[in-house]
């Protein structure tokens, strides 16, 4: 039988003897009638507990949660409220952070090539400290400074040389990349020597960051023995292991825990004397699970002989992945979890574009009709936060559900949005 695996859905995820899912004590379909769909919806209690884990696995004020994966207002005061830092790649996340109430202390500004403003904009917040990551970036403090602005606490990024398996679109650690200073070819150890002999930084640390959706704990094991080697020979006092731990897709799939990853970086840094500080950067694996999508079947089309095309009322413009990476995802239908999904077909979006597929090969149980709803968990990473209005398409709603009420935290997207910027 091919019924939906558990560990995908979020913790508080129920299925009664009818084959009805619930969310935090609220019906899926419930969810969807009242909100809509698309729609984005997300377990808080899941979310708050995979935030305690992390805290409880590296310590508190060690771990800095990765807000590309998914921010908003709400999801920027939950991580806070559980005691994460958040780490910001834009001007625009270091505001999003900062409107809901989060201080830039708690706030580490990243991103490969940050503008004048941004930085302007993170010194003035006081962030916790900027990740620099090129000589020209060194070059934009040291005018700001010149200014009058204050020296802002930095650690440089480094890129260890190490590889790993994952995407080539995500993996950031191997000497060909555009992030850090290479370690490699020197550029590391001449941009720790500039960034001591200046004013206008406060050096506290080095960063690496070895790739996204990382499977293998071993991967981190190999970054850690380059950074660790680096960060004793250079006497700092902090150093973050970037994240990048993965999380499981589809049936089948595993991911390690939260307690192996730090199982494993605590090993790998047990020669870093206890004084020093230890980061790292969770992002997907803190939200992923969370977070599922909901869907309206629209058309049902089969091509005898060929495939049945089911098409839904999202796709690529509230979740870009599978067109970007070709990730994989399962489906099913909320109102029949526990049915066997025997029926091959192409789960596909609304968008004017082949590839606006969602699931290319997906398993569903028999007799998918219009109006009909399909789920896909595990998009709690990447789908809010990489969404579009591609062919003008309004970006779906997103919701928290938790003892036994669903709110909305971002509103879905109007017609009147879609022109609001127009002159």
């Amino acid at each position: 039988m091919s019924i939906i695996d558990s560990q995908l859905l979020p913790r508080t995820a129920t299925v009664n003897d009818a084959g009805v899912l619930s969310i935090g004590g609220v019906a899926v379909a419930a969810m969807a009638e009242q909100f809509g769909t698309p729609l984005y919806v997300y377990d808080e209690e899941h979310l708050r507990n995979r935030c305690r884990e992390a805290v409880a696995a590296f310590g508190k004020d060690r771990v800095i949660y990765a807000t590309k994966a998914f921010l908003c207002g709400a999801m920027a005061r939950l991580a806070h409220e559980e005691g994460l830092l958040l780490d910001v790649a834009t001007g625009g996340e270091l505001f999003a952070a900062l409107h809901a109430g989060v201080l830039g202390e708690r706030c580490v500004l990243h991103g490969n090539n940050k503008s004048v403003e941004e930085l302007r904009a993170a010194i003035t917040a006081r962030v916790q400290h900027i990740v620099v990551d090129s000589f020209d970036e060194l070059d934009r403090i040291e005018k700001l400074h010149s200014e009058g602005l204050p020296a802002p606490r930095v650690q440089l990024r480094i890129t260890p040389g190490v590889h790993v398996d994952t995407h080539d679109y995500v993996a950031t650690g191997q000497d060909d990349s555009k992030f850090g200073f290479n370690l490699n070819n020197g550029d590391a150890m001449r941009a720790i020597q500039r960034a001591q002999a200046s004013a206008a930084v406060e050096l506290v640390g080095i960063h690496c960051h070895i790739g996204s959706n990382v499977l293998s704990v071993a991967n981190f094991a190999d970054a850690c023995a380059v950074m660790v080697n680096l960060f004793l020979s250079v006497d700092l006092p902090e150093l973050t292991l970037g994240g990048g731990l993965g999380v499981a897709y589809t049936n089948g799939e595993t991911a390690p825990s939260m307690s192996e990853w730090a199982d494993v970086l605590k090993r790998a840094t047990s020669a870093i004397p206890a004084e020093k500080k230890v980061f790292v950067e969770p992002g997907r694996s803190i939200v992923a699970t969370a977070g599922l999508t909901v869907y309206e079947v629209g058309t049902v089309k089969s091509i005898d002989g060929i495939r049945t095309y089911i098409s839904v009322d999202g796709g690529m413009s509230d979740n870009p992945r599978p067109m970007m990476y070709g990730s994989a995802y399962e489906a099913f239908d909320p109102a029949r979890t526990s049915a066997d999904r025997t029926e091959h077909v192409r789960i596909v979006g609304k968008h004017c574009e082949s590839g606006d597929i969602v699931i290319n090969d997906a398993l569903v149980a028999p007799n998918v009709q219009p109006g009909d709803l399909l789920v896909t968990p595990v998009t709690g990473a990447y789908g809010h936060s990489m969404a579009s209005n591609y062919n003008k398409v309004p970006r779906p709603a997103v919701v928290f559900v938790a003892n036994g009420a669903a709110r909305e935290v971002v509103r879905r997207e109007t017609l009147e949005d879609l022109v609001r910027f127009d002159i």
